[in-house]
């Protein structure tokens, strides 16, 4: 984005209309103060705190909850009360309200008030054994996302990005700036972020339809799911709160969610401690720009702040970290399941439960997603339920389609887990593909692998289904009517009357939402599969004759699925049959050391004979998709263009296991200088196709000397020592 914008110290960053706001228009938890952000400050957070923090059922209405960042340790260390104040001290239920409303960010920073921005508040009490410290800032998440925010001289405190940092160079990040405005937009960035202070406001933005609607404080989403095929009930943010929304400054229909993950409990949190670790937090800041350089819709990163003070028990223990993550919207598929679950099921039960269906929260919310989210194209009184079911299907297809092209597997694809917008949303045990199986599985924790790469576009399929079952009682009533539904719509119907119109819903749209998904997510991929083989035109024989042999290919000879790809964009077509075969050999020297004894080479060589064979007639057959101005390209230059071409769609580095064990290590041992190690694989990650190494070198097999950062540049770009091959993760990864 070449655009100048004016930057914004982030407190002061423009914030959405009213009318674009999710608090202004969704259904708040009445608990935390319902629609009045005066009374969340004034009485949630100043007499009863710990209802955010509590697990519970939220009434049945509930989209969200307002609540807090509170990025501590849980249980909560409360300390008990002084011998003399013990005597005065009869209720301890109100000492705990008191103990956690003095460290709640409640307080308006004075200096900094404003009627028309948002206003920083901090606690009344400061632990100065609490650091928040900056490990990592993304450039292009900025970039894309927020790029009128001011983050003073963040970059420059970070440090040049590097992967060999010596002990000679120092830390190579201590350049603070002398200039007090460029400190100041940091230091506010880091305590805002990393849930020191909070921006609220009880009466800015102002509604001009409903005046209980003022004002703008954080909030977690309550939400359902399926979890691993089976239905869990009520789910929720609760390690998540929304602090900010601001419009980007091209379009101001746009607007970007900055989402804190590992902020604290909330209301959702069950059991759980609200916290996240510093290596989950890498896996994810990193992943979801990685994911975005491919060309795939996800939610974006911003920054890392490590809290070196914060114990976590995870498998061991660790230390918390907050991620900043980017999205227009964190509404998924069981956001809807939590207002009209399987069934009308209700249920309750020690740490969770699923509340009954609340007909009018599911058309508030889509009504919502229609106009403000998805943005649909309809007109006023227009049904819209089958609408968005197919906006979410095609918008789905699309992104689990990029999903099976680069080898990505999300590891745990619940219904909670799966946007609306079709975004990649919640890293956890995700796992780029190392030698290509089509049945592995990254996620450990996953035993039937129902996850498995070659399942993933039926598990995304399995959560749409889900949409249309909690969607079908509305659908079928638009049906019935021709027109959208109004307020209490179902408020007489009987249970009959409600079976009624799910069941002409699921009947009706099942098949045909299932058709245009796999219709949109086959194109998708044989588009992606193609412009990864650096060919142009679209040929049906493609699929059979080309893309399922080579998949079939690296399968049965054990190839790495991403040095294949990349190998194939060097391909040229010889006139010499030692030409192919010295590129063969290229191809099967990707073969790990330990899968050898497994794979027939003389067998390999003959199936990569037949198939460079098919794919010379295929590239010959795309010469006049390449015509210029002179006509059909010849058949060399043509083959120069297919290589620069595909080398823009095959990366060269990958995000695989061995790298991101290794960069948490850094980091973990000594973050000074592995936050330039983190910044340098950021770097990698947003820009893929780079010949990272020195790769035209190592083609053509030149053993000129590298330096020693080009040294650790291809050693990161290659697949590590063998042992982390398809490697699993647990779902607290």
């Amino acid at each position: 984005m070449s655009a100048n914008f004016t930057k914004f110290k982030i407190s002061s960053l423009p914030i959405p209309l009213s009318s674009q706001l999710l608090t202004h228009n969704l259904v708040p938890d009445p608990i935390t103060g319902g629609p009045s952000v005066s009374d969340f400050l004034q009485k949630v957070l100043a007499k009863t705190p710990s209802v955010q923090r509590r697990a519970r059922l939220t009434s049945p209405e509930t989209h969200f909850s307002y609540v807090t960042p509170f990025p501590t340790s849980f249980p909560y260390n409360i300390e008990p009360p002084s011998p003399d104040e013990s005597e005065h001290i009869d209720d301890k239920g109100a000492y705990v309200e008191k103990w956690l409303s003095e460290r709640e960010a409640r307080h308006p920073i004075l200096s900094r008030l404003s009627t028309d921005k948002l206003q920083l508040h901090s606690s009344a009490v400061t632990d100065p054994d609490q650091p928040r410290v900056l490990i990592g800032l993304s450039e292009t998440g900025i970039r894309d996302c927020i790029p009128h925010l001011d983050v003073g001289d963040a970059f420059a405190t970070l440090g040049e990005p590097a992967l060999v940092v010596s002990d000679a160079e120092g830390d190579g990040s201590n350049h603070e700036s002398s200039q007090e405005a460029l400190v100041d937009a940091r230091q506010e960035l880091i305590d805002v972020l990393g849930g020191r202070t909070v921006l609220m406001s009880t009466d800015y933005p102002k509604s001009e339809s409903n005046p209980e609607r003022t004002g703008f404080a954080p909030w977690s989403l309550r939400y359902s799911g399926h979890q691993f095929g089976s239905w869990a009930g009520q789910l929720g943010d609760g390690r998540a709160v929304t602090v900010l929304v601001t419009p980007h400054p091209s379009n101001p229909n746009e607007t970007y969610e900055l989402q804190l993950k590992g902020a604290g409990r909330t209301p959702y949190s069950r059991s759980a401690d609200g916290l996240a670790v510093l290596r989950s937090s890498i896996r994810e800041y990193l992943c979801s720009e990685a994911i975005s350089a491919l060309g795939i819709p996800t939610s974006r990163s911003l920054s890392l702040i490590s809290l070196p003070s914060v114990e976590v028990q995870r498998e061991r223990m660790e230390t918390a970290c907050i991620l900043t993550r980017m999205a227009p919207s964190f509404i998924r598929i069981g956001s809807f399941e939590a207002l009209s679950p399987p069934d009308g099921q209700s249920m309750a039960f020690f740490g969770g439960g699923q509340q009954k269906p609340h007909w009018d929260s599911l058309r508030i919310l889509g009504e919502w997603v229609s106009k403000r989210v998805l943005r649909l194209d309809l007109q006023d009184g227009e049904p819209w339920g089958k609408t968005l079911l197919m906006e979410a299907a095609k918008r789905n297809a699309r992104m689990v389609a990029g999903w099976q092209a680069y080898g990505w597997m999300h590891g745990v694809i619940n219904t909670d887990n799966v946007s609306i917008m079709g975004l990649t949303i919640d890293y956890g045990p995700y796992a780029f593909m190392d030698t290509f199986d089509p049945a592995h599985i990254c996620n450990h924790t996953d035993d039937s692998g129902r996850y498995s790469y070659k399942l993933q576009p039926s598990m995304v399929l399995f959560a749409l289904h889900a949409l249309l079952n909690s969607l079908a009682p509305l659908i079928g009533a638009e049906m019935e009517r021709g027109k959208a539904l109004s307020a209490n719509w179902a408020s007489s119907a009987s249970e009959q009357q409600l079976d009624e119109w799910r069941e002409r819903a699921i009947s009706s749209l099942k098949d045909e939402m299932e058709a245009l998904f796999k219709e949109i997510c086959s194109a998708e991929n044989g588009l992606l599969m193609r412009k990864r083989l650096g060919l142009r035109r679209v040929l049906p024989t493609d699929e059979s004759q080309l893309i399922q042999p080579l998949f079939d290919m690296m399968e049965n000879h054990r190839l790495d699925f991403h040095r294949t790809f990349r190998l194939l964009c060097f391909f040229h077509s010889s006139t010499e049959d030692s030409g192919d075969q010295v590129f063969i050999q290229q191809l099967l020297s990707n073969i790990a050391p330990t899968d050898l004894q497994m794979v027939n080479i003389d067998s390999a060589k003959k199936d990569w004979e037949k198939w460079l064979d098919k794919f010379k007639e295929r590239i010959k057959d795309d010469q006049e998709a390449w015509s210029d101005d002179t006509g059909a390209l010849e058949l060399e230059y043509l083959y120069a263009m297919r290589t620069k071409e595909a080398k823009s769609a095959n990366p060269r580095f990958v995000l695989r296991q061995w790298v991101l064990e290794e960069i948490i290590k850094k980091v973990e041992n000594d973050s000074m200088k592995g936050k330039r190690q983190l910044a340098k694989v950021m770097h990698m990650a947003c820009n893929p196709f780079e010949e990272w190494g020195a790769e035209g070198a190592e083609m053509k097999e030149n053993n000129e000397e590298l330096n020693a950062e080009e040294k650790e540049e291809r050693r990161y770009c290659g697949v590590g020592d063998g042992n982390m091959l398809g490697f699993q993760c647990s779902c607290s990864s």
